[in-house]
């Protein structure tokens, strides 16, 4: 079996265990409101996001599904984050509609990508630091939603990294975008019956 195609790998598992603590960390912070547990799974979702690609690395174990499931596990987590957040009123509604706003904005380029082949491009670095910050940004935020100097230290660093979070996240979207363009003016546009013969697809 030719290596891409594995899909019993530890960076794999790691990407499955995100998505299946999405649903988890919905009921935790929508339900009982158990927000020490609910900050945990963020915890423990940020850092099986940097070992799932730093494992894939180091262990020679990228795959093809973990190209998928990693950046889908993310975009699923940062959905369930600020809907769940703004459900609590912990982020206002405007940043609930912003980040997967950008991620539509995306999704609507696929089919000028595969005029020419494509199903999508790789992902760009500033993508990859928004997520990030994304990341680091929620769990402070939630920490934040409440009193007491650490509640308002976090509220602060988690507004600082939300910011940054968003603003990069929308830049990377328009450098995307702009991908998109240049590559409809120098590639050669294909028959439908030709489609799609490239693929390239994010890395994780």
């Amino acid at each position: 079996m030719n290596t891409e195609d594995r899909v019993l790998t530890v960076p794999n598992a790691l990407s499955f265990v995100r998505l299946l603590l999405v649903p988890v960390f919905l009921w935790l912070v929508l339900g009982p409101e158990w927000d020490e547990l609910a900050l945990l799974v963020l915890i423990v979702s940020g850092v099986t996001d940097y070992l799932d690609g730093k494992l894939a690395r180091t262990l020679g174990q990228t795959s093809k599904i973990g190209a998928i499931l990693d950046p889908v596990a993310d975009r699923l987590y940062i959905l369930a984050v600020v809907v769940g957040l703004g459900l609590r009123e912990i982020i206002p509604w405007w940043l609930v509609v912003a980040i997967p706003l950008r991620d539509v904005f995306l999704f609507s380029l696929i089919p000028f990508l595969r005029t020419r082949g494509y199903s999508s491009l790789p992902v760009h670095f500033l993508g990859k630091a928004a997520t990030a910050g994304l990341l680091y940004a929620f769990p402070l935020l939630l920490l934040g939603d409440g009193a007491g100097t650490v509640a308002d230290l976090a509220n602060v660093f988690g507004w600082a990294f939300a910011i940054w979070g968003v603003g990069l996240y929308w830049w990377g979207g328009v450098l995307y975008a702009f991908q998109v363009r240049r590559l409809m003016t120098a590639t050669e546009r294909l028959e439908p019956d030709e489609r799609p013969t490239r693929r390239e697809r994010p890395r994780g």
